[in-house]
Formats: C-alpha cells, sequence, structure tokens
C-alpha cells in the first residue's frame, strides 16, 4: 500500500514525540497497519532540534500545512480552541482526517466538529486528549461496547495528584508544593486550569459522552479546585482510613448524569487511592464486566504520542473504507444520542467529611447532631480533638456522614455556621467509597 501521509501542526513536546516515535519506531509501525505513516509537512513557527526534518517540507505559516494536497491526515497538536479549531474545521472541509490530543476543544467544540467529520464523511480521533497514554477511550468506546456502564471516576490531571500526593507524604503545605510542581515542569506558570479542576471536567467531560452516548456538555460540570485543601484535612482523612484525591466522578442515575470534579474522599483500601505522584488513573464500572481500571502516565511527550500513533495507525487502516463501518466518534451512532439531563450539585447524592472549628461548650455536638438529624442527615463516625488553640478555646469537630443530597448538606451548614459555637467557615469534602474496590 501507498504510504498514508501525515501534516504534523505543532512541534512542541508532544508534536516532535510524535515525529520521532513514528520514524523510531515505523518498522513496528508499519507491520500493524500494512502501510507507512509518514509525516509529509510540518507546520512549525520554529524548529525543535531534537527533529531531523530533512526530506520534510515545513511551513512556518502552520495554516499553509493546510493547503497541501498530498495529505491524508492532519494532527493538530497546538492546543487551544480558537486556531486549532479553524485547523480542525478547515482540514474537514478539505476531506482530511484530524487526529488531536485537545481535551478542550473536544470537550467545547466537539459537536460542531463531529458534525462536521460526519458530513465530510472523514474521522475526527482524540484517544490522546483524556489521560495521555492510556487507551481509555478505545477501552470505553469499543472495548466495553457490550456493556451498560454505571460510573465512572477518574485521577485525570496529574499535577493535582502530584500536589495531593506531596502534601500526604511530605507534610508540605499546598502552595510550597504548586511552586515545586512548577519548578519541576508539572504545573504552568499560570496553574489555574490543573488545581481548579478545569482540565480534569474536559476530560470528564469527553468520558461521560461515549460512556453514555450524551453529548459533549462542558458547561454543565460542576468543578471545585483543590487550593483550599489544608494539611490538617489530609492528616484526619488519613486517621479515618482515607486518602484525599482531586477526582472526575460521572454516575448514571434515574435523574440524570452526575458530572463533577472535586477533592474526594476515599478509601485507603481503594486501586485508585494508591495512584500517586503524576500518574493517572480511571476506574469504570459496567454491568457485565464489572469494575475496570486503567492505569499510566496521563501527559509527557511520549506517553501522549503513544495515543496519537494509536489513532493514526487506526485512521491509516481504514482509509478508503466506507465512512459508516467505522467507529462512532462518541462511540454511538449520532442519531441515537441520549436526551439524560445533566444534574446540578444539588442533586448529587454523595457522603461528606466536614471539619468544624468550635469553643470547648458543653451541648456543642448535641446542637450539630440536631440540625444534622433534622436534614436526614446520619453521622457514620466522629473524631473530636484535643483544643488546638487553647487562648480561644476553640476544639476541632471531625464528621463523617452517610450519603445525602447535596442541598440538604448545604442547609445543615448554613445552619450550624450561623451557631454562636461555632467559628469559621465548615470545611466540607465529599466522599466516595467507589463500592470500595481493594488493592
Amino acid at each position: 500500500m501507498k504510504p498514508v501521509k501525515i501534516g504534523l501542526i505543532g512541534l512542541g513536546t508532544v508534536g516532535s514525540s510524535v515525529f520521532n516515535l513514528l520514524k523510531s519506531n515505523g518498522a513496528e509501525i508499519e507491520r500493524r497497519v500494512g502501510c507507512q505513516l509518514l509525516v509529509s509537512h510540518v507546520g512549525a513557527r520554529r524548529d525543535n532540534p531534537a527533529c531531523d526534518l530533512e526530506g520534510v517540507k515545513v511551513s512556518r505559516n502552520v495554516l499553509d500545512v493546510l493547503d497541501d494536497p498530498d495529505l491524508d491526515i492532519i494532527v493538530e497538536l497546538i492546543g487551544g480552541t480558537t486556531l486549532a479549531k479553524d485547523i480542525v474545521l478547515t482540514a474537514i472541509q478539505r476531506g482530511k482526517h484530524v487526529v488531536t490530543a485537545n481535551k478542550a476543544l473536544i470537550a467545547e467544540c466537539g459537536q460542531e466538529i463531529f458534525l462536521a467529520a460526519q458530513k465530510q464523511g472523514v474521522s475526527v480521533a482524540y484517544e490522546a486528549a483524556v489521560a495521555g497514554g492510556i487507551p481509555v477511550i478505545k477501552a470505553i468506546r469499543e472495548g466495553l461496547a457490550g456493556n451498560h456502564i454505571e460510573w465512572l471516576a477518574g485521577i485525570i490531571n496529574g499535577t493535582g495528584n502530584f500536589i495531593l500526593t506531596e502534601m500526604r507524604d511530605k507534610g508540605a503545605a499546598f502552595d510550597d508544593v504548586l511552586k515545586q510542581a512548577q519548578e519541576l515542569g508539572y504545573a504552568e506558570a499560570d496553574p489555574t486550569f490543573d488545581v481548579e479542576g478545569i482540565d480534569a471536567a474536559h476530560k470528564l467531560t469527553i468520558l461521560a459522552s461515549i460512556a453514555y452516548g450524551i453529548p459533549l456538555q462542558f458547561a454543565k460540570a460542576y468543578t471545585e479546585g483543590i487550593a483550599e485543601i489544608e494539611l490538617a484535612d489530609v492528616h484526619y482523612a488519613e486517621q479515618f482510613g482515607y486518602r484525599i484525591k482531586h477526582l472526575g466522578i460521572s454516575r448514571r442515575t434515574e435523574n440524570g448524569v452526575e458530572l463533577r470534579v472535586h477533592p474526594t474522599l476515599i478509601p485507603e483500601s481503594c486501586l485508585i487511592a494508591n495512584v500517586d505522584g503524576v500518574m493517572n488513573s480511571v476506574l469504570v464500572q459496567a454491568d457485565a464486566v464489572g469494575p475496570t481500571l486503567y492505569y499510566g502516565a496521563g501527559a509527557g511527550g511520549n506517553a501522549t504520542a503513544s495515543a496519537v500513533i494509536a489513532d493514526l495507525a487506526d485512521i491509516g487502516r481504514s482509509i478508503g473504507a466506507d465512512a459508516t463501518s467505522r467507529v462512532p466518534a462518541l462511540g454511538f451512532q449520532p442519531d441515537a444520542m441520549s436526551d439524560q439531563c445533566i444534574l446540578s450539585m444539588d442533586e448529587v447524592e454523595t457522603a461528606y467529611y466536614l471539619r468544624l472549628s468550635a469553643h470547648d461548650h458543653p451541648g456543642v455536638l448535641a446542637d450539630v447532631t440536631q440540625i444534622l438529624s433534622k436534614r436526614g442527615i446520619s453521622i457514620e463516625a466522629m473524631l473530636q480533638k484535643e483544643v488546638s488553640d487553647p487562648q480561644h478555646d476553640l476544639v476541632p469537630i471531625i464528621l463523617l456522614t452517610q450519603r445525602i443530597k447535596e442541598k440538604e448538606m448545604n442547609a445543615a451548614i448554613a445552619e450550624i455556621e450561623a451557631l454562636d459555637s461555632i467559628t469559621d467557615k465548615v470545611v466540607r469534602i465529599r466522599l466516595e467509597h467507589l463500592d470500595a474496590q481493594t488493592a
């Protein structure tokens, strides 16, 4: 077969890794695909010294790559949702298949992009957009096609996981670990997308769509970051046998689909609780196969390039095939997507970790438990520590509750904070058992 010719737009960490991996593993890839995957045109504003571009056409205006009539596939690796969107839609319009690692683009603009691709009879592949080198898109979309997926939960941002791991293992404060993450290159100078959960919400939006066959709805995802997590809560969680992880969680319920990213207590016996550092992991619960766990490098040049090349291989094998025989972009036929709504956080049901700072006076705990009981909130466990601030006679009280709707918990917290004996705001962290899949 003749080579499949690729236009590579973006020659940064991932782009250069894709280019070099296609060269170094080219023979092995060709044996798998049945033809050569050849980068014949690169769009990059500057050269990358890690790449030998001899014999490859290079355009400094990346849009010029789209004018090359010999290309079969365009690989977009520049990120963002402005120029990248123009590149992808133009490539589709010109009959080119597209591969991207751009989670924001897929989560926010995927519906428009997939519709355009369907009309043109081309593929848009995005395995590298979620969890880097872990082939979780293919696993859910194809490997679990015979299952009714009930829920999924994932550590899908390595920066946040690194920070929480370091806080737990080294007793370092959030700000200190964030600075370390930036120095190591795990966090950007502006870490907002990582630590506030936006990056994870992009990925969770995609996972939920392919899991349940619902439209991409990033704007409806609930996001809460980790910047407010204190060392005290990390230590108290461990005393109860839990660890705090920044999770993306999606669950299908009778009333709609949960789509939420937030710090979460999970039992330390859960496999996913033991995923540390910058690693990623996704746990999927399905009716036929039960729980399956996917683990690996969620970022990095070679890991992400591995996923990009897997997409290139899939498209390379299918070039010339009828478009209707390809796997649908979101795993379900476009006319069979579900209209299930995304639940507001008020309607989400979960358990909770609460930390109160109270004056050490008789009756304080009785007042708190009465408020919780009135809202139908049962206490699962309680820890009362020694006076933490003798000057003000303050004592920390930590409660674990059973599952309750968020709106009931919010109302109870408001009442508790109004008590004269309670100082400061109540610290609230959601708690999930994830069916206690054990290590």
